[in-house]
């Protein structure tokens, strides 16, 4: 009779890259900032260049909101959190 092997106490069966689903930032519009401290903000807080941060301003003032993050839920609440500093307004969302 072959040995049966169980698992460890207290392990759970984890499949393998399994993952939380992605949290997002989003940025919404305040009409409290000029384009060039939301840009500015922008690359600071995503590292885009200063003509995509353009694209994402002028998004979220067309449109009302952008997102600007998608990943784990440490990365985005970080980059909300630099956005924010200058009090533009985001939120952080699981996806």
């Amino acid at each position: 009779m072959a040995e049966q092997v169980l698992p460890e106490p207290g392990v759970e069966d984890v499949t393998e890259g399994a993952a939380a689903p992605p949290w997002m930032t989003i940025l919404h519009n305040c009409e409290c900032h000029t384009f060039e401290q939301v840009v500015r903000q922008l690359q600071k807080a995503i590292a885009c260049s200063e003509a995509e941060g353009w694209e994402i301003a002028w998004q979220v003032h067309n449109t009302g909101k952008a997102v600007v993050k998608v990943g784990p839920e440490t990365e985005c609440v970080r980059v909300g959190n630099i956005l924010a500093s200058i009090g533009l307004v985001v939120t952080v969302v699981q996806s």
